[in-house]
């Protein structure tokens, strides 16, 4: 005889993923400086073979008069887990609703995906609004890489 638990149930996931990028207004309009993020589990399908695909997204960007706010930016990166993109797009599309969001002075994503099929892709897209020049800014490649293991 088979007893199942008709009162166990799963509990109502309190966040879902979406699309709406929240900003916030920079703390220091006047200066320039780096932000960098680094969100290491991006996931999207491919269009081909409905598998999942993994990158690590690496974002740096000089804000203007808006910043984003970090739990909006993660629940628009979870709401890609089930859509099929190419890496090129998928990197391009992102990068462009950050910089609608944002309107940042300069912004760099970096898309690392995980081997499939024998190859790695990078794909990097840049944005940088008209006439800005950066100022005595750190490289953007000497950011310090974050740790998900311990060592």
């Amino acid at each position: 005889m088979l007893w199942v638990d008709l009162d166990w149930h799963l509990p109502a996931m309190a966040t879902k993923p979406s699309k709406n990028l929240e900003t916030f207004l920079n703390p220091r309009p006047r200066r320039d400086y780096r932000i960098h993020m680094e969100i290491p589990e991006f996931t999207c399908l491919c269009p081909k073979t409905g598998q999942p695909d993994f990158a690590t997204l690496t974002l740096d960007y000089v804000p203007d008069k808006l910043c984003v706010e970090l739990r909006s930016l993660k629940l628009y990166i979870w709401s890609f887990r089930n859509e099929g993109a190419f890496h090129e797009a998928v990197t391009n599309r992102i990068l462009d609703d950050l910089v609608a969001a944002v309107r940042p002075r300069y912004m760099r994503l970096t898309a690392r995906f995980f081997v499939r099929g024998g190859i790695f892709t990078t794909v990097v897209a840049e944005h940088a609004k008209p006439g800005w020049k950066a100022k005595a800014l750190p490289e953007l490649d000497e950011a310090p890489t974050a740790r998900s293991v311990r060592s």
